[in-house]
């Protein structure tokens, strides 16, 4: 039996599901200022997987650097959803000096 398939398929699954929560916690955390972060995983993972000769490591990089590219647009709907209140908007702590003027 070959199992090639599958693991792409497994592989591909836990990839997309892991990139939902950190394209949300990205947005909370930093807005979409890492975008060219993404940009630069994305083409590295997609130049990696040409280069690579195993099907299946080659695929997972492959799928990798899709889903890293295609969360620079989800970055920039995220913060689109939290505008219009579908996530919660991240407060803005005080910093120390803040909290001593207030006294």
């Amino acid at each position: 039996m070959y199992f090639t398939g599958i693991i792409i398929a497994l592989s591909t699954f836990l990839i997309i599901g892991v990139f939902h929560p950190i394209v949300i916690k990205t947005e909370y955390y930093f807005g979409t200022r890492p975008w060219s972060l993404f940009l630069i995983c994305g083409i590295m993972s997609v130049i990696a997987s040409l280069c690579i000769e195993n099907i299946i490591t080659s695929s997972v990089l492959g799928v990798l650097g899709a889903s890293f590219l295609w969360s620079i647009g989800e970055l920039f709907e995220q913060k689109q959803r939290v505008a219009k209140g579908w996530f919660p908007k991240r407060k803005k702590k005080c910093s120390s000096d803040d909290a001593d003027m207030k006294k």
